[in-house]
């Protein structure tokens, strides 16, 4: 008989760390049936031309909790090999929520994640209160690719103890009470764990800290044990590392500690974002040695860093560097082609030029770099920032940033990485087999950062170009690696019985596009989105679900639960 599909030809690399070999993969239904060589035909056939055959990629930290209420394919996770996402991290989530709450959690999650509250407000359906019934929500949607979530701390503690939960006095027994209760309704229900916001980075609207950032550890400690009686449910947290402490870090020291306390005493999995920063050069060596330490005690903690900087972005379609400008800021009132066609005026351009006070301006030009359509780079050389490009051409920056736009008719892009903001860092980060690959944010700041292409510039740069990861490694820490972390069964593999979520992907010509700016959120509301070459298909639950990153049709996304 033949199978529904049969991906042939291909070098498979199966998300395990095994070394590739040629072959076949057949799917029935959603599941794949056969490995190797496959001599039965297929209803449908890809040939894979002997380019990667690989698992679908699992993202582990995003913030698309709000746009697959209007988006079911998952831009821009879909065009970079992500297959399954997983919302509810840092601690900001929907649910639970008590029909009065709706507009505070919609605040929230704009305060935190810069993503619209109109649009959230207008894009989602409300039809939940606890966070099973948002589960039921999640079900009902179209969606291209998988989606499961974490419960978030930020909405227990607001349902359980309302205005309070901002306060830093420590939360009473029946406070915590409540809020394990409603943790163990989302763990029941399916929620692939629990999350939270220690950081003072995020703050609500008024410019209080989330809450739960002033949770004392007896508090988390009593929802780490909701997990432990499950024996299911990661612990994720923004934790607060390097923040308000000492140079030799004790209080980082003691935020691990809880953390590794939690992990031993209920046998689950904990992970928090961890990236350099030049504030404090050495803090991701110490956090990855705090953490080992807590292993070597029986713990499973597992930072997650990123493979590229982590930065802002600044066009001319949304922010520049220079809308402290009063000539600036008229451009910005002016819709895209007439900022352009402004630009091309020699009295405006004059203005423009000479109207900047470069002591308000808070950036370093040689660590500007520039995204053009033909070189879209995030390995920070000198010859690509914007101060070495305007020395180069003779010209200020402000006649560069001018001229970049009139000749790429403003497609370019400028890049400034504010974490991960080295790349000796990020190496020593991934060859550390704690650290596991993640933090993304893609859904998140949507006005300000494009860092959904993760996957793809790790395999473009440290797999391609650098050589630094085998192919097989750097494919195993994107899939069976984040997937087992969360517990998400079945995924993350190339192997009979698993699900069939599947990338063919031509490795010589990955690469990613530059970002593009485009108003199709709720209300008209802007975003950055970053596409991919290189992705030749993708399969999600056994449908063909994209083509060189163009939607098929197919809709097998499902909702994951622990």
């Amino acid at each position: 008989m033949a199978h529904d599909l049969v991906i042939r030809d291909g070098v498979i690399v199966d998300g395990l760390g095994n070394e590739p070999f040629r072959g076949d993969v057949a799917i029935d239904g959603d599941k794949i049936s056969e490995i190797g060589k496959v001599p039965s035909r297929g209803t449908k056939e890809i040939n894979a031309d002997d380019n990667l055959v690989t698992p679908g990629f699992v993202d582990i930290h995003t913030h698309l909790d709000a746009q697959f209420g209007w988006d079911p394919l998952g831009t821009s996770s879909c065009y970079h090999g992500i297959t399954s996402v997983v919302l509810g991290n840092c601690g900001v989530t929907f649910a639970p929520c008590k029909p009065k709450d709706r507009e505070y959690l919609a605040e929230l999650m704009e305060s935190v994640e810069d993503i619209p509250r109109e649009s959230i407000l207008e894009g989602l359906t409300w039809d939940w209160e606890t966070y099973g019934e948002y589960l039921e929500a999640l079900d009902r949607l179209p969606k291209g690719i998988n989606v499961g979530g974490m419960v978030g701390h930020c909405a227990v503690r607001y349902a359980a103890m309302g205005e309070r939960s901002l306060d830093e006095t420590p939360a009473g027994g029946d406070d915590i009470e409540r809020m394990c209760e409603l943790v163990d309704e989302a763990i029941s229900s399916g929620a692939l764990g629990f999350s939270t916001s220690r950081t003072f980075l995020h703050r609500v609207p008024d410019g209080r800290p989330v809450p739960g950032t002033y949770a004392q550890p007896e508090e988390l400690l009593a929802i780490g044990r909701v997990l432990g009686k499950y024996q299911r449910g990661v612990f994720e947290a923004a934790a607060r590392l390097g923040e308000r402490d000492a140079p030799d870090l004790p209080n980082t020291r003691k935020e691990v500690a809880w953390m590794g306390e939690l992990s031993r005493e209920n046998g689950i999995n904990v992970t928090f974002g961890l990236a350099h920063s030049e504030r404090r050069e050495t803090l991701y060596q110490s956090v990855v040695e705090f953490a080992s330490e807590e292993n070597a005690k029986g713990a499973r903690l597992r930072p997650q860093t990123t493979s590229r900087p982590i930065g802002s972005l600044y066009s001319l379609h949304n922010r520049t560097m220079f809308d402290r400008s009063e000539p600036w800021r008229d451009l910005k009132n002016k819709n895209f082609g007439a900022r352009l066609e402004a630009m091309r005026d020699a009295y405006t351009r004059e203005r423009l030029v000479e109207s900047v006070d470069f002591e308000q301006i808070d950036l370093d030009f040689d660590r500007l770099y520039v995204l053009t359509p033909n070189r879209v780079r995030y390995d920070m050389q000198p010859k690509d920032s914007l101060g070495h490009i305007a020395r180069e051409r003779q010209e200020s920056v402000v006649e560069a940033f001018i001229n970049l736009n009139l000749e790429t008719n403003g497609r370019v892009v400028f890049y400034y990485a504010f974490l991960n903001q080295r790349l000796d860092p990020i190496e020593y980060m991934m060859n550390q087999p704690v650290v596991a690959m993640g933090l993304a944010d893609s859904g998140a700041h949507v006005g300000q950062i494009m860092d959904a292409s993760q996957p793809t510039w790790l395999l473009s740069y440290w797999v391609r170009e650098r050589q630094m990861l085998t192919i097989e490694d750097a494919i195993r820490r994107w899939t069976s690696d984040t997937a087992n972390l969360f517990g998400i069964k079945n995924r993350g593999r190339l192997e009979v019985g698993a699900c069939a979520d599947l990338n063919v992907i031509d490795l010589e010509n990955l690469g990613m596009d530059v970002p593009t700016y485009q108003y199709d959120f709720p209300g008209g509301a802007g975003r950055y989105v970053q596409r991919a070459q290189g992705f030749k298909y993708t399969i999600v639950n056994g449908k063909h679900f994209l083509t060189d990153g163009v939607h098929t049709g197919e809709l097998a996304g499902v909702t994951l639960r622990s």
